[in-house]
């Protein structure tokens, strides 16, 4: 694993524009070291803060390469800060999509429908798989959801947001083999509903660090270890994790163990993730789990939707807000309402002291919730 990268020889050429086979034929040369390494961004993106070589093509002034094991760059979704390059080795992408084919039973032949960004991690492990189960792949450069339950696809990644749509059109979800769901924590409810519809969901948790997925409805992925380390941090060591950050900028590591900045919780070799370090709000001297907030609040049946963030406060220090999308928009449930509900959940701290309401909140390309938007209103 090159944690501190030091001979870029491999060219890295950014891929920018809508995805389509093009992209996967890329892909396919990429790992198997026949063509260049790429970094795929979408349609009107610059690619200048990554530095590749060559974009579309086109030899790039100042462009640097990649160490030759790496062969994708994967530009992070900077939810809570700035985007950083994960490198991405071949083996660890394989390592990954034949993990997630042996759990899912997937078998060669069988289609993989890309409705995804591929230039996340979630979308661009759909080709893996794809490539891994020798089928062309369908990608869809947008999401519709009629079109995506007309694909005809055997099995399909999906944000919680996407599996919502198709939930409320109360569509027929048994035409997939597998929905796989992943790059945020769905609401309370949603799992339940889609399975009603005939929907086989199978949750997800991983990163761009670790190759997309790498844990399965709790469970880790084969040859991937998992720890909470004394920080309350979830740790994951295994052959899916990246060969470092481009321009050798530092990651987290405990010897082989990647620090993920997510908090869990480990009972009977089964994950529960508690929500991200960075969004502990401090109020009153006490430790708030933004997450786990979010989570309680889901369950209210007046709550369509809802994000927790701390907001600074002279008094407390920080503030819990929550951000409600209503169930209603016509008759919103009020503060009193939701921090009644919180406290006889919640410990009394935990609970909202303000609530803001929102016809939806703002989301990133793959699916989170952007929080650095919903604290810059604050």
């Amino acid at each position: 694993m090159l944690r501190n990268p030091s001979h870029p020889d491999r060219p890295l050429h950014a891929v920018v524009g809508t995805p389509g086979p093009e992209l996967f034929a890329a892909v396919r040369q990429a790992l198997s070291g026949d063509g260049p390494a790429i970094l795929p961004l979408p349609a009107g993106s610059s690619a200048d803060a990554l530095r590749p070589t060559h974009v579309n093509g086109v030899r790039q002034a100042g462009g640097e390469g990649v160490p030759e094991d790496v062969a994708v760059v994967i530009a992070t979704s900077g939810s809570t800060g700035a985007p950083k390059g994960v490198m991405l080795s071949a083996t660890a992408l394989r390592a990954s999509a034949a993990s997630s084919l042996r759990r899912l039973e997937a078998i060669k032949g069988e289609r993989w429908l890309c409705c995804l960004p591929p230039s996340h991690v979630s979308g661009l492990q759909v080709l893996v798989r794809a490539l891994l189960c020798e089928s062309e792949p369908i990608i869809h450069p947008h999401f519709d959801a009629h079109e995506v339950l007309a694909s005809g696809a055997d099995h399909v990644s999906m944000v919680p947001t996407q599996l919502h749509r198709l939930v409320e059109m109360n569509a027929d979800l048994s035409v997939f083999r597998t929905i796989v769901l992943g790059g945020a924590a769905p609401r309370a409810g949603l799992v339940a509903e889609a399975q009603a519809l005939g929907a086989r969901v199978v949750t997800t948790y991983g990163m761009s660090e670790t190759s997309g997925g790498c844990v399965y409805d709790g469970r880790p992925f084969y040859n991937v270890d998992l720890k909470i380390g004394d920080d309350g941090r979830i740790r994951v060591a295994g052959p899916v994790l990246f060969s470092g950050y481009r321009f050798g900028e530092p990651a987290s590591f405990d010897g082989d163990w990647y620090v993920t900045s997510d908090l869990g919780e480990l009972t009977g070799g089964r994950l529960r993730v508690l929500g991200r370090a960075d969004d502990v709000i401090n109020t009153g001297g006490e430790k708030v789990v933004a997450a786990s907030v979010a989570e309680v609040l889901g369950r209210h049946p007046e709550v369509a939707d809802v994000a927790v963030i701390g907001r600074p406060d002279p008094e407390w220090g920080e503030i819990v807000v929550a951000v409600v999308v209503p169930a209603d928009p016509a008759g919103p449930l009020t503060l009193d309402q939701l921090r009644a509900y919180a406290t006889d959940r919640l410990p009394a701290y935990a609970a909202p002291r303000e609530l803001r309401l929102m016809s939806r909140l703002p989301l990133l390309p793959n699916g989170k919730t952007d929080l650095v938007s919903l604290k810059a209103g604050t």
